[in-house]
């Protein structure tokens, strides 16, 4: 027995439009297509932010120490010397 049958779906049909009447339904369903619009906008954004994150995180390089500062260079005791 399928859920969405032919009879299941006249029937469903006959009741909204005893409940809301001929003039509701459209409003109804303009109703119906704002609100699915206004989630698929509302998915889009937060799927184009997440990209956008995914996008900004930069490769961790291991030269970098934990404190944010710029690594120094260290100099060498060798015997060439700038005089």
């Amino acid at each position: 027995m399928d859920l969405f049958a032919p009879s299941h779906i006249f029937i469903i049909a006959l009741v909204v439009l005893l409940l809301f009447g001929g003039k509701k339904i459209p409003e109804l369903m303009r109703g119906l297509g704002r609100g699915i619009r206004e989630f698929k906008d509302a998915k889009d954004n937060v799927q184009r932010e997440i990209e956008g994150h995914i996008n900004d995180d930069r490769p961790v390089n291991s030269n970098n120490n934990a404190s944010g500062t710029t690594p120094t260079k260290q100099v060498s005791s060798g015997s060439s010397s700038n005089n």
